[in-house]
């Protein structure tokens, strides 16, 4: 077969692609959660820096990463899961370990270096500067990644770029208006995002 025939295919799949980015609703300011109803709670993942502190206990208080595993190891406690946590959960755990050295351990743990789990990351490909995962954190909004991923490339769409989002295990696409925002100024296209997001950005073909 022609190598034309081949390229018309690869291009009316691309054009597929792009026709698919545009569908969805325009994701809107208003559709931030209200804080402490939709906001999950941070939870630990690979990577992260945690500071562990045990009262009245300085030798048990450590700073530690958490292993590509998902464990850690303190003094006293080998190889105890932290991934998929919250720092709650985490520091119950170790006090419960700790009750076969310690009477009535008291422990907390700080994240101090967040990367979290990957369904709480977002997510950017395509045309970005800098395509990448990086950690949510509260309040997070499209204008908060884009300054992240160092912008949009000269050759993106950023007006049918989209936000897929899982709601109750299905997805769902928003069109976002990348342009607008970070090339005119329009504040009212800076909306808000949610762990688990991933943005796409197109390129452009004009």
């Amino acid at each position: 077969m022609r190598p034309g025939f081949f390229l018309g295919i690869l291009l009316a799949a691309m054009l597929g692609f792009l026709t698919a980015c545009t569908g969805g609703p325009e994701l809107a300011p208003s559709d931030t959660p209200a804080v402490g109803a939709d906001t999950p709670d941070y939870l630990i993942g690979p990577g992260d820096t945690l500071q562990v502190f045990v009262w009245r206990n300085e030798d048990l208080s450590v700073s530690v990463p958490v292993r590509p595993d998902g464990k850690i190891s303190v003094p006293l406690i080998e190889d105890l899961v932290a991934a998929g946590k919250t720092p709650t959960q985490l520091a119950r755990d170790i006090e419960d370990r700790l009750k076969q050295f310690i009477q009535t351990p008291i422990a907390t743990v700080i994240v101090t270096g967040f990367l979290g789990p990957l369904n709480q990351q977002v997510r950017v490909v395509g045309e970005a500067a800098e395509p990448q995962a990086i950690p949510y954190r509260e309040r997070m909004t499209i204008l908060d990644v884009m300054i992240e991923v160092g912008g949009l490339t000269e050759f993106a769409a950023g007006n049918k770029a989209i936000v897929v989002r899982s709601y109750t295990g299905e997805k769902q696409n928003f069109r976002v208006r990348l342009d607008d925002l970070l090339r005119d100024g329009d504040v009212t296209a800076n909306v808000p995002v949610l762990p688990g997001d991933i943005l796409i950005i197109p390129q452009s073909w004009f």
